[in-house]
């Protein structure tokens, strides 16, 4: 039975509270920072609260009167015919008192749902969806007519209310599939808030000026022009203009009151002054303007010279006045291979975790992620109640349109995956547009790697499956009692900076040896640790590159999983010795000696300095009298030669066919950092630099295996002379023959 993930009701508040505040209807609209929750309900009173990507979200209290249509199932309610004869307000105006009578409620009626949102059964079940979805469904018109209800939809659209609703927030970052309906559900948002909103701005940005182009021509407008007249100003200039839709005098902003004035003067009605328009695709676009709404669509595919964080930058600042934001983005897109723009858009992705927020409790980019999986909203697998199949039904299940579906979507997508195994670049590619997880949406291409990448993939692949977080454990080390070089202990954290998959016995826990007053590990026979360091704490652009360290263990006859990755360390603490002292307390913990790279010697010194020179390797590939005097003071391993570097991939290289991903024997590989596995598969043998996980892991493999790198020294030996002395025996005395 598969398990939806996407969203959960939870309750972080008290039922009697819940209660008490909506007797007196006293819950605003917004971020309830006592509560920390999210109030997307306009009537003062709450319901369930949804969490959805970590971002909690309370619905409005279900009403009494639920409206229950035909079928059980959403349906577009019919326009009076009367009513879809009336083109503008000022032909409205010319109609006689009784008749606008006849229809003020409904009129009343739609725009209470446009502002509070609309409930009705599906399937029985009480639903709630929010005035813009309300408004697309039921007034956008796309290219198949009207919109179908999806549950995607609906969730996506709640999470949007959410970013809205809160002052904190500049928008969304949303990863999508392809053909998820981004684009309409995005332009109708765009038509919505323009045809009520006063003196403001609109924009549209996709990957290139014509995508821009095309999306307001072939939606913004086609919507806009098919809104009731009750819901829409009237244009200036051309019906279907092709850079501005302006609603400018004499256009007007519509209320109830001005429906039913009787005034026949255009000139009494207030205009918006309203302006919806695109730009061509660049890093400065919108720059030094003021927007209510922007529009970024395809914003995962932005390729050079362009870039997506550049003009994030940019747009956040036309999105505030000082610290207020006063305007919001709508970001969405399937992501491009990493070197042709995906890299930016998933950096921009990661920066929109809600989770991680500053002291002004907003996220690093300002936006918040939403990630919906494919098989919430992959076309053919959606039931006529606009809910998934996920599993294949054991009885058939009928489509929105009457069709019949009788195989479950995750079947599916499984045997479209299983068709392209062995076509790397296609299968990655399907990843991408029909992500399960975010992993999925940022593969990259498999050309580029040096390494298998099928292999690191199905390892990255049963890794989700398996939730890392019961195999991986995130925390700190630290010295028992602040007590130096005695005795080092583990705690979980989840701000730590390591990752552990494996502990060792007590019994094998900070197993130093003392030779002649000297420390050295004593667990050297079970495994050993790879690192690449760093020297210098600040660097100019505030970023460079991370400290990593990584553990690996061998094949012993010990209670110890085999080849096995049980530590992964990648990050910049403040400063350097920070790190080292990381570096340290793992090494003590586990007992282990560590290879390193001797170009950044501070490390290695910081490791002599403390008594634990017998914890850095020699480099294994030379013999102790062909050593250089440094690289027998501090130990380590040279990054710059030719040799050491193809060694170091062939390490990997081999590692990777032998424990990585599906193996012989039908059992995948038992290495759980993804991040590991990532770094891998985008691994560059001729600019290194950037790979600190994949140089650390290396060198981790290499001092395990240091065997294959022992030099083979010449050993000169003196020929054995076979040839006897010969003797001539005549006489008393025997005489040598001499030849």
């Amino acid at each position: 039975m598969h398990q939806q993930e996407l969203y959960k009701v939870v309750e972080p508040i008290k039922i009697n509270t819940i209660k008490r505040l909506n007797k007196s209807k006293k819950w605003e609209y917004g971020y309830n920072k006592e509560n920390d929750i999210v109030v997307i309900s306009k009537t003062g009173m709450i319901g369930d609260i949804l969490e959805i990507q970590n971002l909690k979200i309370a619905l409005p209290k279900v009403p009494k009167d639920v409206c229950k249509f035909e079928g059980d199932k959403w349906q577009v309610t019919e326009y009076p015919k009367e009513l879809s004869r009336i083109k503008t307000i000022f032909d409205w105006k010319e109609y006689p008192s009784d008749f606008k009578s006849k229809y003020i409620d409904y009129i009343e009626n739609e725009f209470k749902k446009r502002e509070e949102g609309f409930w009705f059964y599906n399937k029985g079940v009480p639903t709630y969806i929010t005035g813009t979805h309300y408004m697309y469904l039921q007034w956008s018109k796309i290219d198949v007519g009207k919109p179908d209800f999806r549950e995607a939809n609906r969730l996506f659209y709640i999470f949007w209310e959410a970013c809205k609703a809160d002052r904190r927030s500049y928008g969304m970052c949303y990863l999508k599939n392809r053909r998820s309906g981004f684009s309409f559900m995005a332009s109708g948002e765009v038509v919505n808030q323009a045809t009520i909103s006063s003196d403001s701005r609109f924009g549209i940005l996709s990957k290139s000026g014509p995508d821009a182009k095309k999306m307001f021509t072939d939606k913004v407008v086609p919507i806009s022009v098919n809104y009731p007249f009750f819901f829409k100003p009237i244009q200036d200039g051309m019906d279907r203009p092709k850079t501005e839709l302006a609603y400018r005098v004499p256009a007007s902003k519509l209320t109830r009151r001005n429906i039913t004035s009787t005034t026949d003067r255009p000139e009494e009605l207030t205009g918006l002054d309203t302006t919806i328009d695109w730009k061509n695709t660049g890093d400065n676009s919108y720059d030094g303007e003021k927007l209510k709404l922007l529009v970024h669509d395809e914003s995962g595919k932005w390729e050079r010279p362009n870039n997506i964080l550049n003009n994030w930058r940019v747009t956040k600042t036309t999105l505030r006045l000082g610290s207020r934001v006063i305007g919001k983005c709508m970001m969405g897109s399937t992501s491009n291979a990493l070197d042709k723009g995906g890299d930016n858009f998933k950096k921009l992705y990661k920066d929109s975790d809600v989770t991680k927020r500053n002291r002004n409790g907003q996220t690093s980019s300002g936006l918040y992620s939403l990630f919906i999986p494919m098989e919430w909203n992959y076309e053919g697998f959606i039931d006529s109640f606009g809910l998934p199949v996920f599993e294949t039904p054991e009885t058939e299940v009928e489509g929105p349109y009457g069709e019949i579906i009788d195989t479950g979507i995750l079947e599916h997508w499984q045997n479209e995956v299983d068709g392209l195994k062995n076509d790397g670049d296609a299968l990655n590619e399907f990843y991408r547009q029909f992500p399960r997880t975010e992993e999925h949406a940022f593969r990259d291409e498999t050309k580029n790697s040096i390494f298998n990448l099928s292999k690191i993939y199905e390892q990255i692949d049963y890794n989700e499956e398996l939730n890392n977080e019961n195999s991986v454990t995130r925390g700190s080390f630290q010295w028992l009692n602040g007590v130096k070089d005695k005795t080092v202990i583990f705690y979980p954290n989840q701000n730590g900076r390591f990752n552990v998959s494996w502990f060792p016995p007590s019994r094998l826990q900070n197993n130093v040896i003392i030779k002649n007053g000297k420390k050295y590990p004593g667990n050297e026979h079970l495994g050993a640790f790879g690192c690449d360091s760093y020297d210098i704490s600040g660097t100019v652009d505030g970023k460079g590159s991370k400290g990593a360290l990584h553990g690996l263990t061998k094949f012993s006859m010990e209670d110890v999983p085999p080849n096995h990755f049980f530590l992964e360390y990648i990050a910049r603490p403040d400063t350097a010795d920070m790190f080292f002292e990381d570096v340290l307390m793992a090494l003590h913990f586990y007992g282990m000696p560590l290879l390193a790279e001797n170009n950044k010697p501070r490390l290695l010194y910081y490791l002599r300095r403390r008594g634990y020179r017998g914890y850095s390797m020699n480099r294994p590939d030379k013999v102790w009298n062909k050593l250089s005097t440094a690289e027998k003071e501090v130990g380590g391993i040279p990054n710059s030669s030719e040799d050491v570097k193809q060694a170091h991939a062939a390490a990997i290289e081999m590692y990777i066919q032998d424990h990585v991903g599906l193996k012989h024997d039908g059992d995948a590989g038992n290495i759980y950092f993804n991040e590991t596995l990532q770094d891998w598969a985008k691994f560059d043998i001729n600019n290194r630099t950037k790979y600190d996980a994949s140089i650390s892991s290396g060198l981790a493999i290499m001092a395990c295996n240091r065997h294959l790198y022992r030099p083979n020294a010449e050993v000169q030996k003196q020929k054995l002379n076979l040839n006897f002395a010969r003797y001539k025996n005549s006489g008393v005395r025997s005489k040598l023959i001499n030849n």
